[in-house]
């Protein structure tokens, strides 16, 4: 056995950079952008975790990770060890190590951050998920309890609470509309940042504790939530948030003119970007402006240069001090040559006679008092409005609830938004349905989602107990 590091040995370690794809050459391709790290780099890292008394990461995790315990293992070599204390406390750790915010959650917590850079948590989980998927690792199960549960959706939050359900002995069943299980995590993020393998590796895992999928089924449509109700002992409603929103300026029917979540579906589920190899095409646009800043905003622009876009643009109404994207992804964003246009706003979508998208007229903004959200409010700049040429336009400003599934229950209580309203459980206003993840919550990340769905499995364990007594 190795001697322990002393704490300022530990502190004397760098953070550990994640290799990565040139990015001259992942600009013109869909394969994943970070490479992961080597065992070496992986055990080097861990290493760097002080192993605090109170760890303050842990609180920082929507999910409740072991932080300290899982790195302790693997810095002392105990990968299996560590797969397995990992998967205690998280479903679908490889999706989560690639694409959650972890620099505003676990990692902004640690106390290296104070004076440094934080133990780089993400990179970790994914090692050692990688790890566990490559070498078959599965969680321990408990005795079936014989109880049915029905989960709505396939997304990060129905996917999470299917694998609490089924480690706690339920027999669980997904409904899901598309013809592929993953929700958001097949349809919304795209190959260069999530490989669509990684996603079915993590279903196969939970196919293998025991949860049953049934693909192009909607809720709503094929089957009622009545219909659930009555033939399972709980329901677990995560069909997300996927009903796109728009600017609400002249021109938005143009041709060229795509929601985000249209254009990173065909090109994501629907692999239009192999097209005619595939049924489903997608505009290339040589000049495509992306309207937004978030998460979605910098998927779409990063797939329209590896479509082949000589000018792939983010049109953004604030400074990038404001970004709601992660850094990571702004980063990568620009080094493969995207265009950002800060304080920035659309007014107009322009066309031609053949009503075909030729630009974006767009307003000067400067930053004023802070809205509602804490953020400074963009206000235009009079008579600085300008063209900004372009031939496809991607609008990714937001989503809201699909009122598909929530229209036909007249007893099930919304918000004014149309996202269903639960209690401190998170049940809702139908005994024993449940409900979690974006059309809760209204759109937010994949681990929010996740945390929403662990706790929901939990509040479902101790109702099926309760109608047992």
């Amino acid at each position: 056995m190795p001697e322990k590091l002393t704490t300022k040995q530990r502190l004397g370690i760098e953070r550990q950079q994640m290799p990565e794809q040139d990015a001259g050459a992942r600009a013109a391709n869909f394969a994943e952008v970070n490479l992961g790290f080597t065992e070496q780099l992986a055990l080097l890292e861990a290493e760097r975790c002080l192993q605090c008394k109170d760890p303050r990461c842990v609180r920082g995790c929507p999910v409740g990770v072991h932080i300290p315990k899982f790195l302790n293992l693997l810095a002392g070599g105990k990968i299996a060890e560590a797969a397995k204390c990992l998967l205690c406390d998280n479903a679908l750790p490889a999706v989560t190590g690639r694409v959650c915010p972890q620099e505003t959650q676990c990692e902004i917590e640690c106390v290296r951050a104070a004076k440094g850079s934080p133990v780089g948590i993400g990179y970790l989980e994914r090692y050692v998920a990688d790890w566990a998927q490559r070498n078959n690792h599965l969680p321990e199960k408990a005795a079936p309890t014989g109880k049915r549960i029905a989960i709505v959706g396939s997304g990060p939050a129905g996917l999470t609470a299917a694998g609490e359900l089924a480690r706690l002995g339920h027999d669980v069943k997904i409904y899901e509309a598309l013809h592929k299980p993953g929700g958001v995590l097949v349809y919304g993020i795209p190959e260069f940042r999530l490989p669509k393998q990684i996603v079915a590796q993590e279903v196969e895992r939970l196919l293998a504790a025991g949860v049953k999928i049934e693909c192009n089924v909607i809720i709503g449509r094929t089957y009622s939530l009545a219909e659930l109700q009555a033939g399972f002992d709980a329901v677990f409603v995560a069909n997300g948030a996927g009903l796109p929103v728009f600017m609400n300026v002249p021109g938005e029917n143009l041709k060229g003119v795509y929601s985000a979540n249209e254009y990173l579906t065909r090109i994501n589920l629907m692999a239009a970007y192999q097209f005619p190899k595939s049924d489903t095409p997608v505009l290339h646009g040589k000049y495509v402006a992306v309207v937004g800043g978030g998460n979605v905003a910098m998927d779409s622009v990063r797939t329209a240069k590896r479509l082949g876009a000589e000018q792939a643009m983010i049109v953004y109404r604030r400074t990038q001090e404001e970004l709601p994207a992660r850094a990571e992804e702004a980063h990568h964003a620009a080094d493969e040559g995207v265009e950002f246009h800060y304080l920035t706003a659309p007014v107009e979508v322009v066309g031609n006679e053949q009503k075909w998208v030729t630009g974006l007229r767009c307003v000067r903004m400067k930053l004023g008092a802070p809205d509602a959200s804490g953020r400074a409010r963009p206000e235009p700049i009079p008579g600085s409005e300008f063209m900004l040429p372009c031939n496809v336009v991607v609008v990714a400003i937001g989503t809201r609830a699909n009122p598909l599934l929530t229209a036909t229950c007249p007893d099930l209580k919304l918000n004014k938004q149309g996202n269903i309203l639960v209690d401190e459980n998170g049940m809702t206003s139908l005994p024993g349905v449940f409900a979690g993840g974006d059309i809760v919550r209204g759109a937010a990340t994949v681990i929010l989602a996740m945390g929403d769905g662990k706790r929901a499995a939990k509040a479902i364990g101790r109702y099926l107990a309760q109608k047992i007594v």
